[in-house]
């Protein structure tokens, strides 16, 4: 196991920059998630950390190591891909065992350590199966086994679910998570799906344009996003962002949108009609009469939450409840947001302010 260090890391493709200066730390053993949207550089970032990418900039260090340039084979991480690459022609224990066998170790050797990986993985009854006889859960955990054969010092994952179904994605987010568990290797793991994120990192890097929004635990994200982007992207439905300016009167504070009046805290820098972004999760807004108007457009029950769109002047709202209401299209509801949970950014750059 080791930890990575990047650090000012830059990539350039030609006079397009697509990876600005960053850094980043990952200790030894920790889980680390790269979210962000389509475009953003984390499987280019992925990629530079395994050495399949070339860097124009900074140092990647792994186990205290600059890698920079050392090949793939030397760097001692294993990758696991979103395709699953297995050979078609070889059995379930041939795929697993084949890097060891190019490292020319011994037969018994071998066999030993791609039987620890499958009683991990829970593919001792598969060994002498082919691919093509294998769901697509059971071709993850192989391509996941032919990795952990290798005792890496680092797990990369790019993107490994997104081939999956629904059902089949919850179950090997649990597996890949608890597989971490049990060897504690340090794992960097890629994925534009935040609800992977959030259930699976110990750390969540957001990355947006090439840079890095924010580094922090999943609740601290969610909690306290750094910036509108970040305060956008992480939950799901995400958070509501209403564009308004700040108004004092009587000791009151407030968000004057188009058509709406909305309360807010008493922030340092909450002067007077600064430009700013008001943020409320949809689960914390709450039915109630001293609230602002708004009209029922779409009805979505999920069985335990109901998810609500609602039309407001200028803009749609998304609101989330747990209790069970007979909302019907055109109906007009009172929605008030809960205060200590709003959220309030700068209009122009995005930041949190307080």
């Amino acid at each position: 196991m080791a930890d990575v260090s990047i650090h000012a890391l830059r990539k350039a493709y030609g006079a397009l920059e697509v990876i600005h200066g960053v850094d980043v730390e990952i200790p030894d053993g920790e889980f680390v998630v790269l979210v962000g949207p389509s475009g953003c550089g984390k499987s280019t970032l992925l990629r530079m950390i395994a050495g399949l990418e070339g860097i124009n900039g900074g140092t990647i260090s792994i186990g205290g190591q600059v890698v920079n340039n050392l090949p793939p084979a030397e760097r001692n991480i294993a990758m696991v891909f979103q395709n699953y690459a297995l050979y078609p022609h070889k059995t379930v224990a041939a795929n697993m065992g084949f890097a060891l066998k190019m490292q020319k170790m011994d037969k018994p050797r071998i066999e030993e350590e791609v039987n620890r990986a499958a009683d991990i993985l829970g593919l001792k009854p598969y060994l002498g199966r082919y691919p093509r006889e294998l769901s697509g859960g059971q071709r993850q955990r192989v391509a996941m086994g032919r990795a952990i054969v290798r005792n890496p010092k680092v797990f990369l994952f790019d993107e490994p679910l997104s081939n999956l179904d629904a059902k089949l994605r919850v179950q090997m987010r649990a597996e890949i998570r608890e597989l971490h568990q049990r060897l504690s290797t340090t794992t960097v793991y890629v994925t534009h799906d935040q609800i992977e994120a959030m259930t699976m990192a110990d750390r969540i890097v957001v990355m947006r344009d090439g840079h890095i929004s924010q580094i922090g635990a999943p609740l601290e994200l969610y909690d306290r996003p750094a910036n509108a982007f970040v305060a956008g992207f992480i939950g799901s439905p995400s958070m509501n962002l209403i564009h308004g300016a700040v108004k004092r009167s009587g000791g009151q504070v407030t968000v004057e949108a188009e058509g709406l009046s909305l309360p807010a805290p008493d922030l340092e820098g909450m002067t007077e009609g600064r430009k700013v972004i008001f943020g409320i999760r949809p689960e914390h807004l709450d039915l109630d009469n001293r609230g602002f108007e708004a009209s029922v457009a779409v009805v979505e029950p999920t069985g335990a939450e109901t998810h609500v769109v609602l039309r407001v002047p200028g803009r749609e709202v998304v609101a989330v409840f747990r209790e069970r209401h007979a909302f019907r299209p055109g109906d007009v509801v009172r929605l008030l947001p809960q205060p200590a949970l709003v959220h309030m950014f700068d209009a122009d750059s995005g930041a949190r302010i307080g």
